[in-house]
């Protein structure tokens, strides 16, 4: 097993990441958009301990197959359980450089399904706790749908009468989750001016680059730990995909310095569920549709196909929801990914969960003894997505999708139970229904 700080570890050559990532390291500093640009704060003891739980490990799990498995677990902070720990810390850390060379106020909104809003909330914490920023210079306002309630955490953000003020927790029981996504778009397009007027700074912070960089160093610790000689394939349970192109931005940057070969660029996995199946249907037919989902039909009280091994074989639902953190559809993403499997090779996989409850005994098995143990009892899950990626990568050995490659590496981005935190309380939660609601809470 290997350790590391993704962050810390590799904070020299996070310029690069950031310079593969995006043309202009500057400030938006407008009335119809923000952004606190890219320069960093220096690597002292205070930010050293404000990035402290951005940990990663190399585990090996041994082989399934003809095939040699590896976790790349990136579940370490216990405050989350996720990997959307990395990009929340490093768009905290550019809103706290932005704050100490401008001295103006920030704001940092997104809606979420819910892990990146528990992450963000945390990142700002642990910046006024490392004493960064004061409470009254930096705040994060999430919005998230009512379907991802269980996930949401207390913490001095919801406990803290201050706290709580600041940073808003607001709850959207719309019929279409991801509508928290339009609701926030116009909501900053309507207000961010009228808060710049009054000094502080709206950072709508959905954009692709925020969450890159970080995951860029997903491809710096494979390279020190295990560089790549012959095939391997990266597994990862995806909604945007959001890591796996992180991680190829890194790849990039290796094989731009010389320090690896594009010929030993690793594939990916691309693994779904059925509520979302939407990166799978693009990749393998160029379109989102869910008309080219398989036909399944009714039998033995389980729905069931054969015609296509990239999509479950039997499910209770052909409509279920696995995880509703899986919340995406039509990911602008998809194109991207597409070029990557296009160039570097891979498929992607969707699974059930019929089939994730059924290979549960054999993926707690597989994960026993390396700090991602699964409980006893599936339903104390709260984030599948370990999960998940173990179950597509189960299945799609065993239906000879895996065959070109020997090495499986699989992203732990999510792992959680319901006894790892205390839920968010109600009355640290405010339900809006529109934009007028969200600006009643934020410009108040």
């Amino acid at each position: 097993m290997h350790a590391a700080n993704l962050l810390i570890d590799y904070y020299d050559r996070l310029p690069a990441s950031i310079a593969a990532c995006v043309d202009d390291l500057e400030p938006v500093r407008s009335d119809i958009g923000f952004s606190p640009g890219y320069h960093l704060p220096a690597l002292d003891a205070d930010v050293e301990r404000f990035l402290s739980v951005a940990t990663a490990r190399w585990e090996p799990l041994g082989e399934y197959g003809e095939h040699r498995l590896t976790l790349l677990d990136l579940t370490g902070n216990p405050a989350t359980g996720t990997t959307k720990t990395f990009a929340s810390l490093m768009i905290v850390a550019r809103a706290v450089e932005y704050i100490r060379r401008y001295g103006e106020a920030v704001t940092i909104f997104s809606p979420t399904s819910a892990n990146k809003g528990v992450a963000l909330r945390d990142a700002v914490l642990r910046a006024i706790e490392a004493g960064l920023v004061r409470p009254d210079q930096l705040r994060t306002v999430i919005l998230a749908p009512g379907s991802c309630l269980a996930k949401l955490r207390s913490s001095r953000l919801s406990t803290d009468p201050e706290l709580r003020e600041l940073n808003p927790m607001l709850v959207y029981n719309g019929p279409e989750p991801e509508q928290v996504k339009a609701l926030g778009r116009a909501f900053a397009d309507k207000y961010a001016g009228d808060l710049r007027a009054k000094g502080e700074n709206l950072w709508y912070s959905l954009d692709l680059a925020n969450y890159l960089v970080a995951d860029t160093a997903r491809a710096y610790f494979e390279h020190a730990v295990s560089p790549v000689t012959g095939p391997r394939l990266h597994a990862h349970a995806v909604s945007s995909a959001f890591g796996l192109l992180g991680y190829h931005r890194g790849r990039d940057v290796l094989e731009d310095s010389g320090s690896s070969s594009p010929e030993h660029r690793p594939a990916s996995l691309l693994v779904q569920h059925l509520g979302t199946p939407d990166m799978v249907l693009n990749l393998r037919n160029g379109s989102f549709e869910r008309a080219n989902l398989p036909e399944y039909a009714l039998a033995d009280g389980l729905y069931r196909q054969s015609a296509d091994p990239r999509f479950p074989a039997l499910t209770y639902d052909p409509d279920e929801v696995l995880d509703p953190t899986f919340y995406t559809h039509r990911p602008a993403t998809s194109p991207s990914m597409n070029a990557i499997i296009e160039r570097a090779g891979g498929d992607g996989i969707v699974v059930s969960l019929a089939e994730c409850v059924a290979r549960y005994p054999q993926v707690r098995e597989l994960l026993a003894g390396t700090g991602c143990e699964l409980p006893a009892d599936f339903r104390r899950l709260r984030e599948w997505s370990l999960v998940m990626a173990l179950t597509g990568v189960l299945n799609a050995v065993d239906r000879g999708l895996a065959d070109d490659w020997r090495d499986v590496v699989v992203h732990g981005s999510g792992r959680y139970t319901s006894a790892d935190y205390t839920p968010l309380e109600a009355e640290a939660m405010t339900e809006v229904a529109t934009v007028e609601d969200v600006a009643a809470v934020v410009c108040r």
